[in-house]
Protein backbone atom coordinates (compact mmCIF):
# COMPACT_ATOMS: atom_id res chain seq x y z
CA UNK A 1 0.00 0.00 0.00
CA UNK A 2 1.42 3.27 -0.57
CA UNK A 3 1.51 6.36 1.79
CA UNK A 4 -1.25 8.14 0.09
CA UNK A 5 -4.23 5.16 -0.10
CA UNK A 6 -3.54 4.31 3.84
CA UNK A 7 -3.72 8.23 4.43
CA UNK A 8 -7.11 8.37 1.88
CA UNK A 9 -8.79 5.06 4.10
CA UNK A 10 -7.92 6.52 7.11
CA UNK A 11 -9.58 9.75 6.03
CA UNK A 12 -13.11 7.85 4.59
CA UNK A 13 -13.01 5.57 7.82
CA UNK A 14 -13.07 8.31 10.10
CA UNK A 15 -14.96 10.77 7.97
CA UNK A 16 -12.28 13.47 8.65
CA UNK A 17 -12.63 16.79 6.43
CA UNK A 18 -9.65 18.58 5.01
CA UNK A 19 -9.87 21.05 7.50
CA UNK A 20 -9.44 18.75 10.28
CA UNK A 21 -6.66 16.68 8.59
CA UNK A 22 -4.73 19.96 8.64
CA UNK A 23 -5.53 20.05 12.78
CA UNK A 24 -4.23 16.79 12.77
CA UNK A 25 -0.70 17.41 11.71
CA UNK A 26 -0.60 20.51 13.33
CA UNK A 27 -1.15 18.33 16.50
CA UNK A 28 2.17 17.01 15.44
CA UNK A 29 3.70 20.13 15.01
CA UNK A 30 3.83 19.74 11.19
CA UNK A 31 2.15 22.77 9.09
CA UNK A 32 0.50 22.11 6.60
CA UNK A 33 -1.84 23.48 3.95
CA UNK A 34 -5.57 22.37 2.79
CA UNK A 35 -3.99 22.47 -1.08
CA UNK A 36 -1.27 19.70 0.09
CA UNK A 37 -4.53 17.75 1.60
CA UNK A 38 -6.41 18.07 -1.27
CA UNK A 39 -3.03 17.04 -3.66
CA UNK A 40 -2.31 14.08 -1.59
CA UNK A 41 -6.30 12.97 -1.92
CA UNK A 42 -6.11 12.81 -5.36
CA UNK A 43 -6.29 10.08 -7.52
CA UNK A 44 -3.01 8.88 -8.40
CA UNK A 45 -3.95 9.41 -12.42
CA UNK A 46 -4.57 12.99 -11.05
CA UNK A 47 -2.12 15.46 -12.48
CA UNK A 48 -2.74 17.47 -9.34
CA UNK A 49 -2.12 14.30 -7.49
CA UNK A 50 1.43 14.20 -4.81
CA UNK A 51 2.94 11.90 -3.82
CA UNK A 52 2.71 11.83 0.29
CA UNK A 53 6.35 11.51 1.72
CA UNK A 54 7.14 9.01 5.07
CA UNK A 55 7.71 11.46 7.15
CA UNK A 56 4.81 13.00 5.66
CA UNK A 57 2.24 10.24 6.63
CA UNK A 58 4.09 9.43 9.89
CA UNK A 59 3.52 13.03 10.99
CA UNK A 60 -0.20 12.46 10.68
CA UNK A 61 -0.29 9.31 12.37
CA UNK A 62 1.29 10.96 14.98
CA UNK A 63 -0.98 13.52 15.16
CA UNK A 64 -3.91 11.28 14.88
CA UNK A 65 -2.44 9.99 17.87
CA UNK A 66 -3.30 13.28 19.75
CA UNK A 67 -6.11 13.35 17.75
CA UNK A 68 -7.46 10.28 19.03
CA UNK A 69 -6.00 10.29 22.83
CA UNK A 70 -5.35 13.68 23.24
CA UNK A 71 -2.13 15.73 23.72
CA UNK A 72 0.65 14.40 25.73
CA UNK A 73 2.85 16.97 27.72
CA UNK A 74 6.45 17.86 25.97
CA UNK A 75 7.59 17.88 23.01
CA UNK A 76 5.82 15.92 20.62
CA UNK A 77 7.64 12.90 18.56
CA UNK A 78 9.81 13.84 15.54
CA UNK A 79 8.21 11.84 12.54
CA UNK A 80 10.17 8.88 11.22
CA UNK A 81 11.99 9.46 8.00
CA UNK A 82 11.63 5.71 7.61
CA UNK A 83 7.96 3.81 7.90
CA UNK A 84 6.73 0.30 7.21
CA UNK A 85 3.37 -1.33 7.41
CA UNK A 86 4.33 -2.56 10.77
CA UNK A 87 5.08 1.14 12.37
CA UNK A 88 2.06 2.06 10.59
CA UNK A 89 -0.19 -0.66 12.27
CA UNK A 90 1.29 0.11 15.62
CA UNK A 91 0.59 3.82 15.42
CA UNK A 92 -2.93 3.12 14.31
CA UNK A 93 -3.48 0.59 17.35
CA UNK A 94 -1.62 3.21 20.02
CA UNK A 95 -4.17 6.09 18.23
CA UNK A 96 -7.24 3.69 18.41
CA UNK A 97 -6.30 2.83 22.31
CA UNK A 98 -6.93 -1.08 20.65
CA UNK A 99 -5.69 -4.29 22.93
CA UNK A 100 -5.13 -7.24 21.20
CA UNK A 101 -8.56 -8.98 21.67
CA UNK A 102 -10.55 -5.75 20.03
CA UNK A 103 -7.69 -6.28 16.93
CA UNK A 104 -7.98 -10.25 16.74
CA UNK A 105 -11.96 -9.09 16.60
CA UNK A 106 -11.63 -6.67 13.66
CA UNK A 107 -9.61 -9.38 11.93
CA UNK A 108 -12.43 -11.51 12.63
CA UNK A 109 -14.65 -9.32 11.05
CA UNK A 110 -13.14 -9.40 7.69
CA UNK A 111 -12.87 -13.52 7.88
CA UNK A 112 -8.88 -13.43 8.60
CA UNK A 113 -8.66 -15.06 11.91
CA UNK A 114 -5.72 -14.77 13.32
CA UNK A 115 -3.74 -15.85 16.67
CA UNK A 116 -2.28 -13.46 19.74
CA UNK A 117 0.73 -14.74 18.66
CA UNK A 118 0.88 -14.04 14.88
CA UNK A 119 -0.64 -10.25 16.01
CA UNK A 120 1.97 -9.65 18.62
CA UNK A 121 4.74 -11.12 16.03
CA UNK A 122 3.60 -7.38 14.19
CA UNK A 123 4.58 -5.00 16.99
CA UNK A 124 7.95 -6.70 18.32
CA UNK A 125 11.23 -5.22 17.37
CA UNK A 126 12.86 -6.02 14.03
CA UNK A 127 15.51 -7.63 15.76
CA UNK A 128 13.62 -10.10 17.67
CA UNK A 129 13.66 -13.49 16.42
CA UNK A 130 9.53 -13.78 16.61
CA UNK A 131 9.30 -10.78 14.27
CA UNK A 132 6.87 -10.61 11.15
CA UNK A 133 6.63 -7.90 8.55
CA UNK A 134 3.21 -6.85 8.29
CA UNK A 135 2.09 -7.00 4.66
CA UNK A 136 -0.12 -4.91 2.61
CA UNK A 137 -2.70 -7.20 2.38
CA UNK A 138 -2.73 -7.76 6.70
CA UNK A 139 -3.13 -3.77 6.88
CA UNK A 140 -5.35 -3.47 4.31
CA UNK A 141 -7.37 -5.73 5.98
CA UNK A 142 -7.31 -4.30 9.69
CA UNK A 143 -8.29 -1.20 7.89
CA UNK A 144 -10.78 -2.06 6.23
CA UNK A 145 -12.10 -4.12 10.02
CA UNK A 146 -11.75 -0.82 11.48
CA UNK A 147 -14.13 0.79 8.41
CA UNK A 148 -16.94 -1.85 9.05
CA UNK A 149 -16.98 -1.27 12.33
CA UNK A 150 -17.28 2.31 11.68
CA UNK A 151 -19.10 2.77 8.98
CA UNK A 152 -21.25 -0.61 8.45
CA UNK A 153 -23.65 0.42 5.40
CA UNK A 154 -20.34 1.91 3.58
CA UNK A 155 -19.27 -0.85 1.22
CA UNK A 156 -16.49 1.62 0.08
Amino acid sequence: MTNNDIFRRIRYTFDLKDNTIVDIFALAEVPVTQPQVTAWLKKDEDDAFVTMKNRELAAFLNGFISFKRGKREGPQPAPESQLNNNMVFQKLRIALNMKAEDILEVFEQVGLPLSAHELSAFFRKPSHKNYRECKDQMLRNFLMGIQLQLRPNDKG
